[in-house]
């Protein structure tokens, strides 16, 4: 199979990318999920809403919040790009070209929402289930395409990459350079390479290597581990960030509470009533950066032995407010015996986004030629060592648009040669994978990351969980080359490789920084200049691969 441009995911930053690409007819666009419907992605999932442009502010304003919330590692022209171009292409892309519709008064005029560590109002949303608005839109328009073809059910096995799978022995001499990917049709059970003039991977990021998340089921690091094995630079990976508050309940996927709910006014509580965060940041109390807030609930759980705190916003909006407001969090309580229009809610704090990933440039290129990175899986250097709320889906339009754009400017080289690309290898293979043991592999990776590389990390515990990790991935590599592929094999080898780079650049990391806190460790306040050995040409972290 062949395309001119190969889209790993189908995220906010994957569909709009697909969507760019089309404006030339020319070209043909394969869209690639490895869910049943495209819309199952962390992008539907966003609740509290998308950065625009509030009504006194500023690009200025917002880049200083980015920073604020970046804690001095955020790189500034990234910042820019994004404070100056985003709301703009949030009004031609989402609004105009995609026909979403935002929450707005009686006189058409937009409402704007606060959240966490903003200094204005300044968040557009559809309710509270923005992200799914957002995505129905999107997915239509790349429906109405036909230079697009999405494939659903398919899995990224590998990057294809020059020399490594050339078929020709003097390919050696040559620079490395991205050629598509091995896919596996989860329907059929065959991998078939799918050659591309150029590549984008939009696989999003890696919440479910923790026992606790607000990640869908495949946010497993798929793209991240295929950038690894394919020599590709990495930064950052250390800031994973916590969300404060999401749903205790019963599963490993928990359900988010919206930052909106603290911005309307929502107040966080222990068991016992009493409020807590005026003893861990008296200035913006509920309203401080997600790494403060997660932190204070994490402490409080431990020194107290709580399962959990409480969020309440009973006590101070009308229940016809909280109703309309929260809708879909309102529901989905509900369906838990909770009415939140009366009742506080109980919330622990889950892994939710990874700041750090693949390293790019303005335009998403990598550091592999032809191989371009968008939305959570990328690293800009925008979100620094802690992401500010509701800057990702809006990082994931621009830098998906931009990565687009990029290669529409491109020069088409000539026809794509496929004979080159070797076929997948099956001979060796003995046994069906036994879901049992893939099941318990996931499952103690989640523990192992956990509990050693979660809120608050130390060198005894990450040394053990480089120890415990390297001792597992080389079972599991075994494991998956002796068996016949499938779905939770390709995740299960992904998430254990993305979970030994979270953990080796944080062990590397020895000082507290945003999302990444060592109780063992100095640390930097928001907004102080990185130090030597914390970043790289003002990027990023040490390159983890």
């Amino acid at each position: 199979m062949k395309t001119d441009t190969l889209i790993i995911g189908c995220g906010i930053a994957g569909a709009a990318a697909a969507l760019e690409l089309a404006e030339d007819r020319q070209r043909q666009i394969t869209l690639v999920t490895r869910t049943d419907d495209a819309v199952d992605s962390n992008s539907s999932r966003a609740q509290g809403g998308v950065v625009g442009r509030g009504v006194d502010d500023t690009p200025e304003r917002l880049a200083e919040d980015v920073l604020a919330a970046g804690a001095g590692l955020s790189r500034p022209n990234a910042v820019d790009v994004l404070c100056e171009q985003g709301p703009q292409m949030l009004k031609e892309i989402l609004v105009q070209r995609a026909g979403v519709v935002f929450d707005h008064d009686d006189e058409g005029r937009l409402l704007f929402g606060l959240e966490g560590a903003h200094s204005e109002r300044r968040i557009v949303h559809v309710g509270d289930t923005t992200g799914r608005a957002i995505m129905d839109a999107l997915l239509r328009a790349v429906a109405e395409r036909s230079n697009i073809r999405v494939l659903t059910r398919r899995t990224a096995v590998d990057l294809i990459t020059f020399p490594h799978h050339s078929r020709r022995p003097t390919a050696i001499y040559e620079r490395p350079v991205c050629h598509g990917a091995y896919l596996l049709d989860q329907t059929s059970g065959e991998v078939e390479p799918i050659v591309a003039r150029n590549t984008i991977l939009a696989t999003g990021g890696a919440g479910q290597v923790y026992m606790n998340t607000s990640n869908r089921p495949g946010a497993r690091g798929d793209g991240l581990a295929m950038a690894t094995r394919a020599g590709v630079r990495l930064v950052n990976m250390e800031y994973v960030q916590f969300h404060p508050t999401t749903l205790h309940m019963a599963g490993v996927t928990k359900f988010l509470i919206s930052e909106a709910v603290r911005g309307e006014g929502g107040v966080l509580l222990t068991p016992d009533g009493r409020r807590f965060m005026e003893q861990h940041e008296p200035q913006r109390l509920e309203l401080a950066a997600r790494d403060i807030v997660a932190r204070a609930i994490y402490w409080e759980m431990l020194e107290h032995d709580y399962p959990h705190v409480l969020l309440d916003i009973a006590s101070h909006k009308p229940a016809d407010f909280v109703r309309g407001r929260f809708s879909e969090i309102h529901r989905v309580c509900l369906d838990q015996g909770l009415d939140i229009t009366s009742q506080p809610i109980p919330v622990v704090p889950a892994a939710h986004y990874l700041c750090g990933g693949v390293l790019v440039d303005l335009d998403g290129r990598s550091s592999l030629d032809r191989l371009y990175a968008v939305g959570e899986t990328s690293c800009t250097g925008v979100h620094g060592a802690n992401r500010l709320a509701s800057t990702s889906l809006l990082e994931g339009l621009v830098w998906g648009t931009r990565a687009a754009r990029d290669i529409r400017r491109q020069q088409d080289d000539g026809p794509l040669d496929d004979g080159e690309v070797p076929a997948w290898d099956v001979s060796d293979l003995e046994f069906e994978p036994d879901p049992a043991l893939i099941q318990g592999d996931m499952q103690t990776i989640r523990n192992l990351m956990w509990h050693y590389v979660g809120l608050v990390r130390s060198a005894h515990r990450l040394n053990r969980a480089v120890r415990e990790l390297n001792h597992l991935r080389l079972n599991i590599e075994d494991f998956y080359n002796r068996g016949r592929l499938s779905d939770g094999l390709i995740g299960l080898r992904n998430a254990v490789q993305t979970a030994l780079v979270i953990t080796h650049s944080a062990r590397r990391n020895r000082t507290s920084r945003g999302c990444h806190f060592r109780d063992d460790a100095r640390s930097i306040q928001g907004g102080a200049p990185p130090v030597e050995g914390d970043a790289l040409d003002g990027v990023g972290g040490p390159a983890n691969s």
